[in-house]
């Protein structure tokens, strides 16, 4: 991606968090019991390029709540669903 992004680029960084959900979901799943956010943080979250640790630790709560990217989006946790969904953090700055 050179320059601004465009409208392109940024659905393709909301499927990137849906992955990323996706990936959270897999691992509970697969685990087949409740699993902790620190588990996840561990195991899922702070494994991916997408992920900025340092804010998710500074401003994601605790427990863990919200994983913030490196982009304008990121996940939050749904305690009603227990899954987490893509939110945006940040500012959207289209290319003219």
């Amino acid at each position: 991606m050179d320059g601004q992004p465009t409208v392109d680029d940024y659905y393709e960084m909301v499927l990137d968090a849906f992955k990323l959900s996706d990936e959270a979901r897999d691992y509970v799943k697969a685990a087949g019991r409740d699993v902790e956010a620190d588990e996840l943080w561990r195991e899922v979250f702070q494994k991916s390029p997408l992920v900025d640790a340092e804010r998710t630790q500074r401003e994601g709560g605790q427990p863990l709540v919200k994983i913030f990217f490196k982009n304008p989006y990121g996940l939050q946790y749904r305690p009603e669903y227990k899954d987490w969904i893509p939110f945006r953090h940040g500012e959207i700055k289209l290319a003219p």
